[in-house]
């Protein structure tokens, strides 16, 4: 039986062999750089999508048809991709579990309005009030338990002044409707993002990513089935349409967890300002979409604001949200 010290001797002569093979250890800096990759393509994904949806509107789909069918299918793919290759991410602990429904289900409200709210504006104009969920990421943050900075309410006042000459500077008349939409849809991504960084402490990105949307379906569909419509009028464009959008969505969701986990919220956050670039861009070449000199006024000053959060003191890089409820809501005996 081998005695301590010569435990130690052996562990100490495979130390100083050269040519000893070494556990691969991620370092934290390979673990950045995997989030920045993630990270980065999450908003190329994301910026897709409300090109694909305007694509769907076009071939006659409505709202919660392609909702439901490009949730359910996104969720569909995941839990075949998971039972068939990585079934060790399917079970987790009940809190994490819930959290992660909990996270999604707010998604998938959000995602109703955001896509109800691109049946009235532009998709170039939607995406970038919608990316004012990067200041709403701070708030969050800071109500937390945190004082609210002066810069905080500084760059808010940005964004509600940068959303006003979006919508009023555009060429035709303002809709303040889908606006609001598109800024409740804004409000619900910035949440499900600050308490995703907190249950991802518990559970691998991927087992986030699939119960998350899959309460994100399970809401919208519940919204369909109150207004049912016959699929059989829905075109072959369409369906193509929906398909391609669940693809995206599945890989955004799971890119974008991904570099929650690896960065952080406010890191891969401030990344998803790309996401405006590739829908621009997209819109400007394929749906002929052009911003006036207003609107293009309205974007700069709200990047401003988002990049403004390199100056904010004082906000924690996530936030116990369970602690938090714990604390301050709970009722006490």
């Amino acid at each position: 039986m081998a005695t301590p010290s010569t435990n130690t001797t052996k562990v100490s002569a495979l130390k100083s062999e050269p040519n000893a093979p070494e556990a691969a250890i991620p370092t934290s800096s390979q673990q950045w750089q995997w989030g920045l990759v993630w990270g980065l393509l999450s908003p190329v994904f994301l910026g897709i999508v409300p090109i694909l949806a305007k694509v769907a509107y076009a071939a006659g789909v409505n709202v919660l048809t392609l909702v439901a069918f490009r949730t359910g299918i996104a969720a569909a793919l995941l839990w075949l991709g998971m039972l068939l290759f990585r079934r060790q991410f399917i079970r987790s602990s009940l809190p994490a579990v819930v959290g992660s429904l909990i996270a999604g289900a707010i998604n998938g409200l959000g995602s109703l309005f955001f896509y109800t709210s691109l049946t009235r504006i532009d998709a170039s104009l939607g995406q970038l009030v919608n990316i004012s969920y990067l200041v709403f990421v701070t708030v969050f943050l800071r109500l937390a338990g945190q004082k609210i900075s002066l810069l905080t309410i500084f760059r808010t006042g940005l964004t509600i002044g940068a959303i006003y000459l979006l919508t009023h500077g555009g060429a035709g008349p303002a809709d303040w409707l889908g606006v609001g939409m598109m800024l409740f849809a804004a409000v619900t991504y910035a949440l499900q993002l600050v308490l995703s960084q907190r249950i991802m402490l518990d559970i691998p990105a991927p087992t986030m990513t699939l119960y998350a949307i899959t309460a994100m379906a399970v809401v919208v569909t519940i919204a369909w089935f109150f207004a049912p419509t016959d699929l059989r009028l829905v075109s072959t464009a369409g369906w193509e349409a929906i398909g391609l959008m669940a693809l995206v969505t599945a890989l955004s969701r799971l890119t974008l967890f991904l570099g929650v986990k690896a960065m952080g919220s406010i890191q891969t956050a401030l990344l998803g300002v790309f996401e405006v670039v590739v829908t621009i861009v997209i819109a400007a070449v394929f749906l002929d979409e052009r911003l006036t000199m207003l609107q293009w006024l309205g974007a700069a000053v709200l990047l401003v604001s988002i990049f403004l959060v390199r100056f904010e003191k004082g906000v924690p890089r996530f936030v116990d949200w369970w602690q938090f409820l714990w604390r301050n809501l709970l009722p006490r005996k």
